[in-house]
């Protein structure tokens, strides 16, 4: 059963620590075959170099195993709520990258400062809220899911264009049209994350890059106007 996303969500993942999004087991991507409403997920803490396609693991939106001997990742019910709310993504990536994760751990946005950000993140990176004690013990993975959620709808955000978050205390969520979009956008991520920190350390007092920066760099490789790359 879906053989050909099972490899696509190997790839991906065997892209963490390639790109040295992970430590040990620490992170997972899946992918969504949206005709079917079921995706595909890493199992839960099998190291990078015993993994095989046939170990990923079908789960279907409902949070149900679906096919696969291992249990899936035991973030896989955050995956299935960003699926379930947020349509446009076709693959989701959870990370501990380390500078995105002191990010989280301040509790803080990530400021766009300069261009690079501006590329792929159109606005700061949020960070979400703490969850309660009280949302905890309901269910930790799902109510991770239902913040990201409640983040982006509380301020507007377009997931497509903010393609990625931190959540407060925890570490960074990102996704994509496919698992390999996805990875590229939990490495960029990771990448602004470290420079806003370089930013800080020559000023503390840093601003943001005016908005006509943000909204050129933005707007030149998205939208109906984009021009960046050799186009169609």
């Amino acid at each position: 059963m879906l053989k050909t996303l099972k490899e696509q969500v190997y790839e991906a993942n065997m892209q963490l620590p390639a790109l040295h999004l992970v430590t040990f087991t620490w992170g997972n991507v899946s992918g969504i075959d949206r005709q079917k409403g079921l995706f595909v997920i890493k199992p839960s803490g099998v190291a990078y170099e015993e993994l095989r396609p046939e170990d990923m693991v079908v789960v279907d939106l409902d949070g149900n195993r679906v096919e696969g001997k291992l249990n899936p990742s035991t973030d896989m019910q955050t995956h299935r709520i960003l699926y379930r709310e947020f349509p446009e993504i076709g693959g989701v990536v959870h990370t501990h990258s380390a500078h995105a994760v002191g990010w989280a751990q301040a509790g803080r946005d990530i400021p766009a400062y300069g261009t690079t950000h501006a590329d792929y993140f159109y606005g700061p990176v949020p960070c979400c809220r703490s969850l309660t004690p009280e949302e905890i013990d309901a269910g930790y993975e799902v109510n991770t899911g239902v913040v990201i959620v409640d983040t982006f709808r509380g301020r507007g955000l377009n997931p497509v264009h903010v393609p990625g978050c931190i959540c407060r205390s925890h570490g960074p969520f990102a996704w994509g049209k496919d698992p390999a979009q996805a990875v590229y956008h939990a490495a960029v991520l990771e990448e602004v994350a470290r420079m806003a920190l370089y930013t800080l350390t020559v000023d503390p007092d840093a601003a943001p890059a005016p908005q006509h920066y943000l909204d050129k760099h933005f707007l030149r490789k998205h939208g109906p106007n984009a021009y960046y790359g050799q186009g169609k």
